[in-house]
């Protein structure tokens, strides 16, 4: 992670030309990630494949104690920066990778040899070194016939104050051992089971230094045009503990935890793929997960692409057209301000995995939950193995109002016998979830005029794909009924959420297209004074700007929609986070 300074200081003093010759060292791994394989050549002795039993599993075997294990390997080597030693067979970058592709190999000998580890190499001046690679394995899919491919990812890299420092101490426990972790956990554990999708355990190198490792890997991924389905980000996902800093929205005050709450950052709000997956993953923790796990967790799915000023490696994928993700903790030690009057861990030496508080010479606090971690991979795990085994995607039309029901139509994939409809309102969730009979039926929600409306198909175990783009009725009007005139040329949506983070999304419905020099939303307080202004562009049906207007921020505002210096219309919000 980085401050959006830190990282243009890393792109103006750290690399001097882009990617190029990015390749994987295993042409194996290569022509499976392209579709280009027998799946039968990697069948598996016990192929399992029921989708009960891959959640039972991923849920039970992810191990507390293997996650530990993984991290005190990890704190062993001191240096992971992306430029430190590549020679030492104990320390820095090079000691550290090759430890993690060795457990790859492992975990692909206990399972028929049926994951492929490689490295992705690519050369790029970072912190003075000109090549670098990112670790990954490829777990096969079993169905070439609709190739696609679910990354589950962590920068490897860790970092002091200084982006380029070598010589520092920098475990990186929280940022970002936690997240390798994961993956290296993720691989261990779904090796085992069967799926109809390729996936995808990486862990990159560059992130602190500018995103390097995922943006070779999404230009592989467009220069081979690998058909990337989704992209599971993880980047901070262990800590608990809150510091004194943390990057907006996040710790309520220095030493709280909160060991149940895991938030989601996606770009976009209506018809973003990203927050479409985001509620995805949500609904299977809600549907699958939650009835049978000890801890209930809370999944929170933020307004913004990422924490206030921050970014991480789903940033790359998404601005290269596929759809991605970030989990993050709850609460974090730090915003990585390093400097003045900064105590916090994060990007710093102290960022460990915990101190010994008797004197006995074993660690005994931690500052990174392990069960708390385990609970983050199981939803990661059982979230990318329904992608991986899920139907087609649908598309649909809204075709009419029925008194109070609402007739949807599935276009496209209309042989399969149930689909889904997610419906939301207000907030950046689904408000329900229902079920379709058939390719036509109705739908029949609370009374509102307000919706935002997708659908999913529904195969024969009753697993969902992935969620379509979304329909907005605003005001009892759809586009797609086209007796009717709309009341106005353009209307201002409330806005979303309403709010619970420290951003919210506003939204402008353009029902006739008409040629605009300048449009903005005028934000005010309640004594009319401006306090921000926010250009929109109005070319498509439904257009939106997101408003960072503070974590913890509260009071009434209001808030215009002004197209060339006139008036559209006003709506009140209410902060109170």
């Amino acid at each position: 992670m980085k401050t959006f300074l830190i990282l243009l200081f890393a792109i103006a003093t750290s690399s001097s030309f882009a990617q190029i010759n990015i390749l994987s060292t295993n042409a194996t791994a290569d022509q499976v990630m392209l579709g280009d394989f027998d799946p039968t050549d990697y069948a598996a002795t016990d192929v399992i494949t029921d989708h009960d039993e891959i959640i039972a599993g991923i849920n039970e075997q992810i191990n507390s104690d293997s996650l530990k294990a993984y991290l005190f390997e990890m704190a062993s080597f001191m240096n992971r920066n992306t430029g430190s030693d590549t020679v030492s067979a104990t320390t820095g970058i090079g000691a550290a990778r090759r430890w993690a592709h060795d457990k790859f190999e492992e975990f692909s000998a206990a399972n028929d040899n049926r994951l492929i580890p490689s490295y992705l190499q690519f050369d790029q001046v970072i912190c003075s070194m000109g090549q670098h690679r990112n670790i990954f394995a490829v777990l096969p899919g079993s169905n070439v016939e609709n190739h696609k491919v679910i990354i589950i990812e962590a920068h490897f890299d860790s970092r002091c104050a200084s982006g380029c420092d070598i010589d520092c101490e920098a475990q990186g426990m929280e940022d970002n051992g936690s997240g390798s972790a994961l993956v290296l956990e993720l691989a261990r554990v779904m090796s085992q089971y069967t799926f109809e999708n390729t996936i995808v355990f990486m862990l990159t190198i560059g992130e602190e230094q500018g995103l390097y490792g995922a943006n070779a890997f999404s230009q592989y991924a467009v220069d081979n045009e690998m058909p990337i389905k989704a992209v599971l980000n993880n980047d901070v996902i262990g800590g608990v503990i809150c510091g004194e800093t943390s990057s907006a929205p996040s710790c309520p005050g220095e030493d709280e935890i909160d060991s149940t709450q895991v938030r989601f950052f996606t770009e976009g709000g209506f018809n973003s793929r990203n927050k479409q997956l985001a509620r995805f993953i949500k609904l299977q923790y809600q549907e699958e997960l939650l009835p049978v796990v000890d801890v209930p967790m809370q999944l929170t799915v933020m307004s913004a692409e990422d924490r206030t000023g921050r970014g991480g490696d789903h940033i790359p994928f998404r601005q290269d057209g596929f759809t991605a993700m970030r989990f993050t903790s709850a609460h974090e030690h730090g915003d990585a301000g390093v400097g003045g009057d900064y105590h916090d861990r994060q990007h710093t030496s102290e960022d460990i995995l915990g101190v010994d508080t008797d004197g006995d010479m074993e660690l005994d606090s931690f500052f990174v939950d392990f069960n708390y971690l385990g609970r983050n991979a199981v939803i990661n795990g059982v979230g990318a193995a329904m992608i991986a085994n899920g139907p087609k995607p649908c598309d649909f039309l809204i075709e009419t109002f029925e008194g109070p029901g609402i007739v949807v139509r599935i276009t496209g994939e209309t042989g399969y016998d149930k689909y889904r409809v997610g419906l939301r309102t207000e907030t950046n969730d689904w408000d329900s979830v229902y079920v379709l009979e058939g390719f036509l039926d109705t739908i029949y929600p609370p009374t509102s005029d307000n919706y935002i409306i997708s659908v999913a198909s529904v195969d024969e175990y009753d697993i969902e794909s992935l969620f379509s783009s979304e329909i907005a009725i605003t005001n009892g009007e759809i586009s797609v009924k086209e007796h009717q005139k709309p009341s106005k040329d353009f209307e201002l949506m409330q806005n979303r959420p309403n709010p619970f983070d420290e951003a919210t999304i506003i939204g402008v419905r353009v029902n006739q297209s008409q040629n605009v020099k300048e449009a903005f939303i005028s934000i005010r307080d309640m004594q009319r004074k401006e306090i921000e202004r926010l250009p929109i562009d109005l070319s498509s049906e439904v257009n939106e700007v997101l408003y960072h207007h503070g974590y913890g921020k509260v009071g009434t505002f209001a808030y215009t929609l002004v197209v060339d210096g006139q008036d559209k219309g006003t709506k009140m919000m209410v902060f109170a986070n």
